[in-house]
């Protein structure tokens, strides 16, 4: 295979279906043997060997933390000189208070403090809402509890013991570590170096998925993230030229050009659209119209498993001028598009609602069909035995047809399906 073929492959191995399962290593899986171990996760924390020593980088949730430790305990026991986590997220931090102990110092990026400070706001938002994408019955913390009895798995708030700005340089026990601040999920991002090596451990800088397309804004909540830095990130990184880069879900990507010809595709398609949706917006053209008629060159393929194209289109609208879409009075005001499709509805007929929502599915317009009978719904036929099954095979239709590549489209038709194919309530 050619250079090209070889990011297409690294694309095509590495769907969003896969990431609703997270894959745990058992033992721990050498990356460098030796010297670089993996245990895998909902984000894969790493042990790096020194001299007599261990530096541990990023240490899932506080509940997965039990099985890492157990893992890297088994290759050498500590002591555990540095925790660096790349990033605030809670699948990084979570397991920090189990592997710290007397003598180790924990170091993040300066923002890891506010970007801990944000997830905390919205924590019962993203709890209510989790287990649409994950495994909310636990069946991998009990495992876990069960194969690591008496051991904490509390979920970590750490506060770390040094923080850093743009670059700092560790020598840890004969190993030597450059660490850059960089933005990607969060604006905390860590890239940790190890120049002697050439080896990047970046994570999920740029999204669990590589090279997809990033998710400049993820539909369970997150802040927006700005192209700009992200592509100032991509640089950074082509720019150490590593032979390794080692990210947070699957084996690491080897091969200086490889890794280089995946970051220049991934940032290249992600300003073809962002610049593409710029044009539109300067034009004239909605939100909407711009979101399906944008589509990636051949030559710029990604992978579209965690973000997507049409979803990075409305986030660079919002981003850049904001909510108002200049298009409707009722824009400025709580949405009352249900209560309008109902009062139609109720001029109309519920039952000529549903055959023009049939219809519409029928005719492969799922998104139409769902519109009108979330108004159905909305009107009382909630419990309609007719109108559950439009909903459950609009939702079907649209997983069938593309919805299933994405991780987090996966995750909410397949909840939905699901919802609406179950007996009502009380039934």
């Amino acid at each position: 295979m050619n250079i090209q073929e070889q990011v297409d492959h690294l694309i095509d191995t590495r769907p969003g279906r896969q990431l609703l399962k997270p894959a745990y290593d058992d033992p721990a899986h050498p990356i460098v043997d030796g010297f670089i171990y993996r245990s895998g996760g909902t984000t894969a924390s790493y042990l790096i060997l020194t001299d007599n020593g261990r530096v541990i980088v990023n240490t899932g949730m506080g509940f997965e933390a039990p099985h890492h430790k157990r893992l890297f305990d088994a290759i050498r026991p500590g002591p555990t000189h540095h925790i660096i986590t790349t990033q605030a997220h809670v699948d990084h931090v979570g397991g920090v208070d189990l592997f710290k102990e007397p003598g180790t110092t924990y170091v993040a990026q300066a923002n890891n403090p506010a970007c801990q400070r944000d997830d905390k706001r919205i924590q019962g938002l993203r709890m209510r809402t989790a287990g649409i994408w994950f495994d909310m019955l636990g069946t991998d913390a009990k495992r876990i509890y069960a194969e690591n009895p008496g051991v904490s798995m509390a979920q970590s708030e750490p506060t770390p013991d040094v923080l850093f700005e743009d670059r700092l340089v560790l020598n840890v026990d004969g190993l030597r570590i450059e660490l850059y601040a960089a933005v990607g999920e969060t604006v905390d991002c860590c890239i940790v170096w190890l120049p002697e090596h050439e080896i990047a451990l970046v994570s999920n800088l740029f999204g669990p998925l590589f090279p997809h397309f990033p998710n400049v804004n993820t539909i369970r909540g997150d802040r927006y993230r700005f192209v700009e830095p992200q592509s100032a990130t991509n640089k950074l990184v082509r720019e150490l030229r590593p032979k390794m880069l080692v990210t947070g879900r699957h084996d690491p990507i080897v091969g200086a050009d490889l890794i280089e010809a995946s970051l220049e595709r991934l940032d290249d398609a992600v300003a073809y659209v962002h610049q593409t949706a710029l044009d539109g917006f300067n034009n004239g053209v909605d939100v909407d119209t711009l979101m399906r008629e944008i589509t990636l060159p051949p030559e710029l393929r990604v992978g579209e498993g965690y973000g997507k194209v049409s979803w990075a289109v409305r986030t660079f609208w919002e981003e850049y001028v904001g909510w108002f879409r200049l298009q409707s009075t009722t824009e400025l005001y709580p949405d009352t598009t249900a209560a309008a499709l109902a009062a139609l509805l109720d001029a109309a007929g519920t039952d000529a609602g549903l055959q023009r929502a049939e219809a519409a599915l029928a005719a492969g317009d799922a998104v139409l069909a769902i519109k009108l009978g979330e108004a159905l719904a909305a009107a009382g036929l909630e419990d309609d035995p007719r109108l559950r099954s439009l909903m459950a095979g609009a939702h079907a239709h649209l997983y069938d047809n593309g919805g299933e590549v994405s991780f987090w489209e996966e995750g909410w038709l397949r909840t939905e399906r699901d919802r609406w194919s179950a007996p009502p309530a009380g039934a």
